[in-house]
Parts: structure tokens; sequence; C-alpha cells
């Protein structure tokens, strides 16, 4: 599904960067689009539709989607990726990723590297998921590990420590 991502910049008080850059809405089915398009501004702000991304949704990560479907809201995951390709370039960050998964999310997040947002899912995506879910999603049963049982023979590491059973006959 293509969904274009808007990003906010917000002058910030901060005497180490001037701005910083947010993900704040998408817009469901947009079209893909060459350069960044001005949506609107106000007093130190200004949003933008970025760009066009696909959001797929794959049968590994429905367990991801039903625990999103759970949050309140539910919500998409934007990834912004800084560019380095050229500092003064009037936009240093690109839209990389939009997921429904929040797992899938965490893995970026934990990276340190992107910004990662979440923003509420719309109304037409949380219908598309769930019907996915409906049509994909299995159960997978727990199963508990049986303990062997332990009978006269020592396990692996059961050995007594060389350290506390001979004494130490060190020069000195």
């Amino acid at each position: 599904m293509p969904v274009g991502i808007v990003v906010e910049r917000r002058e910030i008080d901060n005497e180490w960067q001037s701005h910083e850059w947010k993900p704040v809405s998408v817009i469901v089915g947009a079209p893909e689009i060459s350069e960044w398009r001005a949506l609107a501004t106000g007093e130190g702000w200004a949003h933008y539709h970025a760009a066009t991304l696909e959001l797929e949704l794959f049968r590994k990560e429905t367990e991801s989607y039903l625990v999103n479907l759970a949050n309140q809201p539910p919500l998409l995951y934007i990834v912004l990726r800084t560019t380095d390709d050229d500092l003064d370039a009037e936009h240093e960050i690109v839209p990389f990723l939009v997921t429904a998964s929040a797992f899938e999310s965490q893995d970026y997040l934990d990276s340190g590297e992107d910004i990662v947002e979440g923003i509420p899912m719309p109304d037409g995506i949380i219908a598309w998921v769930q019907k996915y879910i409906d049509e994909h999603h299995v159960d997978e049963p727990f199963i508990k590990r049986k303990r062997k049982a332990r009978g006269d023979e020592p396990e692996p590491f059961d050995r007594q420590p060389l350290v506390g059973n001979r004494r130490w006959r060190g020069h000195g």
C-alpha cells in the first residue's frame, strides 16, 4: 500500500542544533513524488510530504501486527535516516521505512542511528492490517520444554572447581 510520509521540521532552542525532524502523519494512497512538497507552515515549523513508501505486510510478522492493533491507538512506525551525501542539503533526512510491525521498529530503534517514531494508524490501514491478520495468522502453540531426568550420571558442569580443592604451591 503506498503511504505518503509527512515530516515536520521544527525550530528548537538548542545551542548545538537549530531544528529537529519528526514524522507527524501519513497520506494513504499518496502518489509517488520526486521532490519534497511543502504542505503547511507556521511560526517555527513546516510540514512536508517527504516521500511515498510502500507499506508491506509479511506472514511471519502477524504476531507483531496483533500486538500493535492491541495498542490504543495502533501505530505506524516511520524510520527516518540522516543523509551523509551533502551536509548543506535543505533536508538532511530521508524517510527510509514505514511498518506496522512493532518488533521491526524496535530493531531500528536499537541501532540508535535512525529517527523512529510511531504515529496513529489511520482507520483504513487498521482495517487492511486486521484483514491480513485474519487471512494469514497462525497461532503457534506454546510447547514447554521438558527437563531431562536427573539420574546418577553427573551433569557436564557438575565438576568440582580446581581452586579450593587443591593447595596452591606457588613461588614465594
